[in-house]
């Protein structure tokens, strides 16, 4: 790693216009609490040096190896719905049938 990496930085650091940056930017300042935006402004190092050693500090003493048992509950609950709502659905005929001279390679000679 470079001496100039803030803690917590995996990545080098992208320019300020850069999409991705804009946005992880962007999405810590509207939702401070927000997991993603926090590790990505983290791992590139586009937070403060203060902030960054901060959430570096909160994240190894946080990292636990594994899944919050919250999350995973959320998780299999939200699955079993869009499951139940999938099946309910009847398939949709798009229009997409193809017919008789309409075939790829047929011709009147």
């Amino acid at each position: 790693m470079s001496a100039s990496f803030k803690p917590g930085q995996k990545y080098p650091t992208p320019t300020p216009g850069f999409g991705d940056r804009v946005f992880y930017e962007t999405l810590n300042r509207q939702r401070p609490d927000s997991l993603m935006a926090r590790e990505w402004c983290l791992a590139y190092g586009v937070l403060s040096q203060k902030e960054a050693a901060k959430l570096a500090k909160l994240a190894k003493g946080s990292s636990s190896g594994g899944k919050s048992t919250k999350r995973a509950s959320v998780g299999s609950a939200s699955k079993s719905r869009l499951k139940a709502k999938v099946e309910q659905e009847a398939p949709a005929d798009i229009g997409m049938s193809v017919g008789g001279a309409d075939m790829v390679g047929s011709s009147a000679i």
